[in-house]
């Protein structure tokens, strides 16, 4: 092959891999706008089912239990049939989710939208993870997760402040039709162009991971390997405690919180939220690059997660800051969230190169464990304060509680084993 040619089957390549990478991160992206919506339209759906902090809280989490239940189902689908198949279909299951959620006449449909939109965007993740893994070097796992992460949040943070703008123009039903469109589309597009491997496309492998032509792996042998491995369970715990608190309080209880601690509009604080869930774009991408031109996992991890517990203290403390120091602190609060982050390529690394959907996915279930047991219960803890007349003591006592779980996240940090970033 001359040189000119050799140039261009890599351009070819690394066109083919952005778009692959590049439709999946789109479906990521609108996962992660599904997951904080709520706390945009949190007074929209009180009032619109006529329900209390409690079902709230749960109407929110039901997307969670469903990420929690699936998880590792997900990342075995995604070893096994791949991530082509489980994305697109994903999608289109978020599609109809999405439609009984903006059509939801009382709660309990809504719910069960909510649930649809769960069971659909839950593959997302697990899907550009493995991507991640199959069309890039391993060396460069970490700052993709980044990215990824980057481009997540800023999903997240159109479902903050802008949201809460574009509902108080139009209806929250509305936006939620055309996240429904959107959904059918990703899920074409993703059926047309992404493949699973690159042989798919003519390309050579980027790593001696099975093909498609090669025998699939043994997905019970798989798992029972992953769970045997005792470097897997810390990163679980860790991402239970920050993950959970992150997504808890940004995700749902931040914007009550705030209207009800400092008196804000619910505009202005959604710009909170939305403060922090930049953030946690941001420090995505500079937690990854760091940890990849490091070669270290866990050292990065330990310092960003103890910091991030650190951050809840001036919360604790209820410090009366105006309101420009407030959302530079949600800011710096997102920044050190993405320390937990690097429990996915910790969880590639510790394992077998062919069980990364399946590791990943473990250490994920732990995200979405710890937000589906925090949001309703601080919903209930907020219910029990209103019932005994003490408002205040009841927020008050739900912060800390997301406070402790972010601190207990931080010190499990301590118990993480790594490989200095070799697949």
């Amino acid at each position: 092959m001359t040189l000119h040619a050799l140039r261009g089957h890599d351009a070819a390549f690394l066109a083919a891999r952005r778009l692959v990478f590049g439709i999946v991160l789109a479906s990521f992206v609108l996962s992660f706008f599904h997951r904080t919506a709520p706390a945009a339209i949190a007074a929209e759906l009180t009032q619109a089912f006529g329900i209390g902090a409690a079902v709230l809280g749960t109407l929110a989490a039901t997307y969670f239990y469903v990420y929690t239940v699936l998880q590792i189902p997900v990342g075995v689908l995604a070893d096994t049939l791949g991530p082509r198949r489980l994305l697109a279909s994903g999608s289109l299951v978020a599609a109809a989710g999405s439609l009984v959620f903006a059509l939801a006449p009382a709660w309990e449909l809504a719910a069960l939208g909510r649930t649809l939109v769960g069971i659909g965007v839950s593959v997302a993740f697990i899907a550009i993870l493995k991507i991640s893994a199959v069309w890039f070097p391993a060396n460069r796992f970490a700052t993709l997760n980044g990215v990824t992460m980057l481009a997540g949040n800023l999903g997240a943070v159109v479902a903050g402040a802008p949201l809460a703008w574009i509902v108080s123009q139009a209806s929250w039903r509305s936006v939620f039709v055309a996240l429904a469109l959107l959904s059918a589309a990703l899920g074409v597009a993703t059926w047309a162009f992404v493949r699973d491997h690159p042989q798919e496309r003519g390309f050579a492998p980027v790593h001696a991971l099975p093909g498609p032509a090669a025998p699939r792996i043994d997905w019970r042998a798989a798992l029972r390997d992953v769970l045997g491995n005792g470097r897997t369970w810390p990163g679980f715990f860790v991402n239970m405690g920050i993950g959970g608190s992150y997504l808890a309080f940004g995700g749902l209880w931040a914007v009550p919180w705030l209207e009800h601690a400092y008196a804000m509009p619910r505009v202005t604080a959604a710009q909170h939220a939305s403060a922090m869930l930049l953030g946690v774009a941001v420090g995505s991408v500079v937690v990854g690059m760091v940890s990849d031109r490091l070669g270290r996992r866990r050292h990065v991890m330990r310092v960003v997660a103890l910091l991030y517990a650190a951050s809840w203290l001036p919360l604790l403390a209820r410090v009366d800051w105006p309101v420009p120091a407030t959302l530079a602190w949600f800011f710096l609060m997102g920044l050190l969230i993405p320390g937990f982050t690097l429990s996915w390529a910790i969880a590639k690394e510790v394992n077998r190169p062919e069980h990364s959907g399946i590791a990943t996915s473990v250490v994920n279930v732990g995200i979405f464990l710890g937000t589906g047991l925090l949001q309703p219960l601080v919903g209930h803890v907020i219910d029990r304060g209103r019932a005994a007349g003490d408002v205040a003591g009841a927020w008050q006592d739900a912060v800390t509680l997301m406070a402790v779980a972010a601190a207990t996240g931080a010190l499990l940090t301590f118990a993480v084993r790594e490989t200095r970033g070799q697949a």
